[in-house]
């Protein structure tokens, strides 16, 4: 991008872009299996979380999904956790993943909803949309839908995420399970 196009450009538009190339490039490392180089684009002390959804009244939307730190949900894990699971669909019998499946991420809707800064890096709220395709075997397909909610954190000039939380638009699961990296 030229100068002057970049002159022109406001500093929430040039975060909304570096954002999406941030998740453009998180994309791409999930759907070509390069798990160990998305794993670089976690902090150390990330927390990745997918709570279940229950239906509830309209009343009391507020309580749709399980967000209490002891509630139960599908996912609650950090880097270790997540870095194990890399290493185990790498050993090559992994029952879930053998053979490997086959994904598509889409993520789209980005909205940058706060900026900050903490001890000297830039941090962001984002909130994203997701649709993740998922083929295993031969009749093994799975769609998962929903929302997305990260902490970012500008380290050394990259973005890092320090927390998701992923709001899947279903109560019920119909996939056999749930290896794939939302």
């Amino acid at each position: 991008m030229s100068e002057v196009a970049v002159a022109g450009l406001s500093a929430g538009m040039l975060l909304r872009l570096e954002l999406d190339d941030f998740y453009a490039l998180e994309v791409d490392l999930l759907d070509s299996r390069c798990f160990e180089e998305w794993l670089e684009l976690l902090t150390d002390d990330v927390e990745y979380r997918v709570p279940i959804a229950r239906n509830v009244h309209s009343s009391n939307v507020s309580t749709e999904f399980f967000t209490e730190r002891l509630d139960v949900s599908w996912m609650d894990e950090g880097k270790e956790t997540l870095t194990h699971r890399v290493e185990q669909m790498r050993t090559g019998m992994h029952w879930a993943e053998e053979p490997i499946s086959r994904t598509c991420h889409i993520v789209t809707n980005l909205r940058v909803v706060a900026t900050g800064s903490e001890d000297g890096c830039d941090t962001v709220t984002a909130r994203t949309r997701f649709l993740v395709y998922r083929n295993r075997l031969r009749s093994e397909e799975d769609f998962m839908v929903g929302k997305r909610q990260d902490d970012l954190v500008r380290s050394d000039g990259a973005w890092r995420i320090r927390r998701r939380t992923v709001y899947l638009d279903q109560t019920v699961l119909l996939s056999n399970n749930l290896t794939t990296f939302l």
